[in-house]
C-alpha cells in the first residue's frame, strides 16, 4: 500500500476521528459516511481506469438508460442534484463522443431531450455490468445473511429519516 493510499484512506475515514466517549449515533453516522466514501472512491477509480470515465458521466448515462424516451435537461439536473450548467457541459462531451443525442421535445419545442444513442447504450451496458461486479466485490466481506440484515436495518433507518421534516416550512406545519 502506497503512502498516497494511506493518506487518501485516512482522509476518507471520518470514523477514525471518534473516540469511545463519542455518542454511538455519531460513531454510526461517521462509519456509514466512511463506508460510502471508501466505496465511492473505489467506483470512481474503476470507472477511470477501465473506461476512462467519471461517476457523473456514468450517472447521467444511467438516468438516460432508464428512460428510453429521453429526459429534459432540467429533469436530469434535478435527478442528479446538480446545476443545469453542469448537465450542459457533460451533455456536450457525451454528445461529441456519440453517446447521447439531443432531440426536440414533442410536447415543448423550446425544450430538448437527451437520449442515448446505440453506441451510448452499448457503452453504458458494459459499464453497468462492470459496476455491478465492483459493488459485489466491495460487499464481499459480508456474508449474504449479513448483507440482508444490513439492508433491512438501513431500510428501517431510511424510513425513519424520511419521516423527518426537511425544511423550516415543513417544521412549521
Amino acid at each position: 500500500m502506497s503512502l498516497q493510499t494511506v493518506v487518501t484512506n485516512h482522509e476518507l475515514d471520518h470514523e477514525s476521528r471518534t473516540t469511545s466517549q463519542d455518542h454511538g449515533a455519531l460513531r454510526l453516522w461517521l462509519r456509514l459516511l466512511t463506508c460510502t466514501n471508501l466505496m465511492d472512491t473505489q467506483i470512481r477509480k474503476q470507472l477511470r481506469d477501465q473506461f476512462e470515465s467519471t461517476l457523473p458521466r456514468f450517472d447521467l448515462l444511467a438516468q438516460l438508460q432508464r428512460e428510453p424516451q429521453g429526459l429534459r435537461m432540467n429533469e436530469v439536473s434535478k435527478r442528479l442534484m446538480v446545476t443545469g450548467g453542469n448537465i450542459t457541459a457533460l451533455a456536450d462531451q457525451l454528445e461529441a463522443e456519440g453517446l447521447i443525442t439531443r432531440v426536440a421535445d414533442a410536447a415543448d419545442r423550446r425544450s430538448t431531450r437527451l437520449k442515448l444513442t446505440r453506441q451510448g447504450e452499448r457503452d453504458f451496458a458494459q459499464m453497468a455490468q462492470a459496476h455491478e461486479r465492483w459493488i459485489i466485490e466491495l460487499t464481499d466481506g459480508l456474508s449474504r445473511q449479513d448483507q440482508r440484515t444490513l439492508f433491512s436495518l438501513l431500510g428501517k433507518l431510511k424510513t425513519s429519516l424520511q419521516s423527518l421534516p426537511t425544511s423550516r416550512e415543513d417544521q412549521a406545519r
